[in-house]
């Protein structure tokens, strides 16, 4: 009897010391909660991420960031998905500097995937942890008002500057907070897809970094979290940088440290935090629980951009 009360008491220390490491983590996370109180952390959920289905991990952290008092907006995009559907309707894909040339019937496939299969994805997601999410573009409430997006190519031959049609391809021209605040005061979560509408009425295929970073700016925003699958700004040495200035980041893009995909990423963080958000981070969102790690601990993760 003595061995079996000794058994059951052992079995309670322990179980007592897990609650307690739990308090202990809770009590550490008491001050970033404090200090994101009623801001708005806009959130990028990459495509690449999405493959396999919304993680669980991201609509939980998502639910906790706004039962915390924090106001989280959603941006997603969706490459993979996208090209995958245009591959099995036989419309081709073709990329200009990273960007889909989008003429009108890939337009209607965009559209379609962005704000219907993935969008309603991620919406039931973090409705299924709890929350209470909405969809929209940015074609609702006039949220996202495009322009087209011009670029230009370095003829070989003539070594002139060309312009290159990407069709509907879009960047935002103007952004309305006030859809946001009206949904995010109705105690809802924003799931945005970057589609936005032209000023005559056409639908704009628009980079989901783009549009995040634009949303954050006009927001206001606390945080600017960009999810990707690396785990941030590597060194040459393949070491993640965890804190970089504006202008050592510029300095990383000019010396060939950052480069690739990284670099368009690093520039909508720039953007971002020139206009006004404290602070812009790229992060692994392939890390279980990679938002509350960034937000609620000491040493976050990832690469985090600040002015200075």
């Amino acid at each position: 009897m003595a061995l079996q009360d000794d058994v059951s008491q052992e079995r309670n220390l322990r179980v007592l010391a897990r609650w307690r490491s739990t308090a202990r983590v809770l009590v550490e996370a008491l001050p970033y909660i404090l200090r994101y109180d009623g801001r708005a952390i806009v959130v990028k959920y990459g495509g690449h991420a999405m493959e396999g289905g919304v993680s669980e991990h991201f609509a939980q952290d998502i639910v906790l960031m706004k039962q915390t008092g924090i106001h989280p907006v959603v941006v997603h995009g969706g490459g993979p998905q996208i090209g995958a559907m245009l591959k099995k309707l036989s419309i081709p894909s073709s990329f200009v500097d990273g960007l889909r040339v989008t003429d009108a019937a890939a337009i209607e496939v965009v559209e379609m995937v962005l704000t219907g299969a993935i969008n309603k994805q991620i919406v039931s997601g973090i409705n299924s942890a709890g929350g209470r999410a909405v969809g929209l573009s940015g074609k609702d409430g006039n949220l996202v008002i495009a322009r087209k997006l011009e670029r230009f190519k370095l003829d070989p031959v003539t070594l002139k500057s060309e312009p290159v049609d990407l069709g509907f391809v879009g960047e935002p021209d103007t952004v309305n907070p006030e859809v946001l605040r009206t949904i995010m005061g109705s105690d809802l979560i924003p799931v945005i897809a970057p589609i936005g509408a032209g000023r005559k009425g056409e639908t704009f295929n628009i980079n989901a970094d783009t549009v995040a970073g634009s949303v954050a700016s006009a927001m206001s925003a606390a945080r600017l979290l960009l999810l990707t699958d690396v785990e941030g700004v590597l060194d040459r040495e393949g070491k993640l940088i965890q804190r970089l200035s504006v202008a050592e980041a510029r300095a990383l893009i000019a010396d060939g440290t950052i480069s690739g995909g990284m670099i368009p990423k690093i520039e909508t963080a720039i953007d971002a935090v020139e206009a006004g958000v404290h602070a812009a981070v790229i992060l692994d969102g392939r890390i279980p629980h990679v938002l509350l790690l960034e937000l609620f601990t000491e040493h976050g993760a990832g690469t985090m951009i600040t002015a200075e």
